[in-house]
């Protein structure tokens, strides 16, 4: 028995007709797609022109999402709606005024940083982390605002906390997982999560090998009692899947990740030298198809039918509808 809303909070992959083919099969009605890392706001528009021509290309199987109802829509019909998502603020550069064009353009999230200080929040590999900045802060008012929603899953411990605490609308963390099961620097704090959760925010479950106890070799088992666990600490309708599924992209774009142009040196980040690219996915999760794995692996540690569905996407449905529209 499948559940009302398959939606994923998060996904990088490599787009092909092969990916949104295997996006039907799994059954997923809903994906947030990264279109920038670092790129400028041209350069994120480009993105979105390269998406326009999937939709052109292939509307039998994908659409644009900007609401909630337009995941209704594609459930009806068979496709998987598409949401723009950046993992860094590069696009709005230093001008606020470009935050509501990119929601214009169907931005539904942004992250106030990736790895490093950004003009708006520090990230989770700075040694310091000085919090919100003045920019940021009204950042976030514009944000909150227009219906963007604020992304911290890349953000250091204070700024994560000042973000939740400064927003009037509940936040996100699309793609992570708790430190206290796994202590990799990217997943939250213990404070972290009661925070974002006591606020209405919402946290993706990453399956990114990096984010999982054991890496490559974490169990099924393993991860969905996390998730159970969770539900318990912070409420289960707070909690949602963010694969990060990075699937079929060739390891040099780990290099555009990690190090966008700010660097001359390979900043390993989550890897390490001797592995600098994606690692391999676990083998209950390689790829879309693989939805119904995580489902069963739910009720398989004892998660009730309403708490299942919610997490495989009511939650973030719920979310999207009451946080993607204007004050």
């Amino acid at each position: 028995m499948s559940t009302s809303y398959r939606i994923d909070g998060l996904q990088y992959a490599n787009w092909s007709p092969k990916i949104f083919e295997e996006m039907a099969q799994g059954g997923v009605h809903a994906v947030h797609v990264t279109i920038a890392y670092h790129e400028t706001f041209r350069e994120m528009v480009l993105q979105v022109e390269a998406w326009n021509r999937w939709f052109e290309r292939f509307p039998d199987r994908i659409m644009m999402g900007r609401t909630a109802a337009d995941i209704d829509t594609a459930k009806a019909t068979g496709r998987t709606a598409i949401f723009f998502g950046f993992q860094n603020p590069s696009p709005i550069e230093d001008d606020i005024g470009l935050i509501e064009i990119c929601y214009t353009l169907g931005a539904r999230f942004m992250q106030l940083s990736y790895n490093n200080q950004s003009f708006l929040a520090t990230g989770c590999y700075e040694s310091e982390d000085p919090g919100i900045t003045r920019f940021g802060k009204q950042a976030i008012a514009e944000m909150n605002r227009v219906g963007l929603v604020i992304d911290m899953s890349h953000s250091a411990e204070r700024s994560t906390l000042e973000a939740i605490d400064i927003s009037s609308r509940p936040i996100a963390i699309t793609h992570a997982n708790p430190h206290w099961w796994h202590a990799a620097l990217r997943n939250k704090s213990d404070e972290v999560l009661r925070a974002l959760t006591a606020r209405g925010g919402m946290l993706g479950f990453s399956v990114y090998p990096h984010h999982l106890k054991d890496g490559t070799q974490c169990t099924r088992e393993s991860f969905c009692a996390m998730v159970a666990e969770c539900a318990e600490r912070y409420g289960a309708e707070n909690i949602g899947i963010g694969t990060d599924l990075c699937q079929d992209q060739p390891d040099s774009v780990v290099e555009w990740m990690r190090v966008g142009r700010w660097s001359k040196q390979m900043d390993y980040g989550e890897g390490s030298a001797d592995n600098p690219g994606f690692p391999p996915m676990p083998q209950w999760f390689r790829d879309n198809r693989d939805f119904d794995s995580i489902e069963e692996g739910l009720r398989g540690v004892g998660m009730s039918e309403a708490e299942v569905a919610g997490v495989m996407g009511g939650n973030w449905y719920r979310f999207f509808e009451q946080n993607f529209v204007a004050l």
